[in-house]
């Protein structure tokens, strides 16, 4: 199908749900039964799952037969807004395209926060779902919703999400709003965790980014394959990965003319590539994980406010955010697939 060219096929078509739109429905088994999702049909070969009651983030994501995401052993679960302890955040962790870290901390547990934050087992309020419209020649799609994380006596955050594409466009669109509904300054931290999986990545996968790595403080920890290959590779399973093993990257990344951000992973004998833009000026970090074992195959490239350090702290070397209140941050992130041609010319 040619967006382009509606005059082709628009009057062959009676439902734009026969060349894609957005679904909504429940899981009725396994640990997710009962959670609200919306399948999303680009009607480009990409289609994806989002999770409704996990913060509206995206779990499975195919294009074409690939698969580009990762999913964990449990995959999706009910959300378990109370489970903010330690690293319980972990039990239910379904990897997926994406999972938000944060909204007041990520990274390690720390004082009262868990392992990366409240965000992912929180649901969402459905604010509005508008399908495509192919007879007015509106062919994009958007589904909105709103997160709270609050507290009497707050902290209160409010993140609207906004998820939205073009029918015919291999894209995903995620633009975020978060306010500060409370009456004292509330903290900020707010990573992306964008987890990707076999097919696309596969030994030799190339991980494109540009800029500079900053230390870390478990530089001695990282596995022989990457301080070769400067986390620019995917490499095989590793056996130092099984149980907690792992390899992460701090990248104080390079923009481009248009001071945005670009990253990914290209696997040019399978030729698919996925492509994450974002602007420095909202995620000035980029984070990339690394768990390559046996059976848990899958690394992540994580555009970030931060570090992963925790709230704790991100408050004492002085760069956490504190949102006002009524104070609004954005944030926007796009990620595409790139197929044939395109795969080898994705580079930095």
């Amino acid at each position: 199908m040619n967006p382009k060219d509606l005059s082709s096929w628009k009057s062959k078509i009676s439902n734009s749900h026969q060349l894609g739109g957005i679904e909504t429905s429940i899981v009725d088994n396994g640990g997710g039964k009962g959670t609200r999702i919306a399948w999303i049909n680009t009607g480009s070969g990409l289609r994806f799952k989002v999770v409704l009651d996990r913060g509206m983030d995206i779990v499975d994501a195919f294009f074409n037969e690939n698969s580009l995401a990762w999913i964990s052993h449990a995959g999706i679960t009910s959300h378990q807004p109370f489970s903010d302890q330690g690293i319980n955040w972990l039990k239910t962790f379904a990897g997926g395209l994406l999972t938000t870290c944060g909204l007041s901390s990520m990274g390690p547990p720390n004082g009262d926060h868990g392992l990366h934050g409240r965000y992912a087992n929180l649901p969402a309020e459905l604010i509005s779902v508008k399908q495509p419209d192919i007879f007015s020649g509106d062919l994009t799609f958007e589904l909105v919703g709103k997160i709270m994380e609050t507290s009497t006596f707050g902290p209160s955050l409010e993140l609207i999400r906004k998820i939205s594409g073009r029918l015919g466009s291999p894209e995903i669109h995620v633009s975020d709003s978060v306010r500060n509904l409370g009456n004292t300054a509330a903290p900020l931290m707010l990573l992306y965790h964008i987890n990707c999986g076999w097919p696309l990545i596969d030994e030799g996968t190339r991980i494109v980014w540009k800029g500079e790595l900053r230390p870390t403080g478990h530089e001695a920890k990282t596995s022989d394959f990457n301080r070769k290959h400067q986390f620019k590779v995917c490499p095989p399973p590793l056996d130092e990965h099984a149980g907690f093993g792992e390899d992460v990257a701090f990248i104080d990344p390079q923009t481009d003319l248009d001071e945005l951000l670009t990253c990914g992973y290209a696997n040019d004998e399978a030729k698919i590539a996925l492509k994450i833009q974002f602007s420095k000026k909202q995620l000035p970090w980029l984070i990339h994980w690394q768990h390559m074992a046996k059976g848990e195959y899958v690394t992540a490239l994580e555009p970030a406010t931060h570090p992963p350090i925790g709230q704790a702290n991100a408050q004492e070397d002085g760069s956490l955010i504190l949102l006002q209140p009524g104070e609004k941050r954005e944030f926007e992130l796009k990620m595409e697939v790139l197929t044939g041609e395109k795969v080898k010319e994705f580079n930095m």
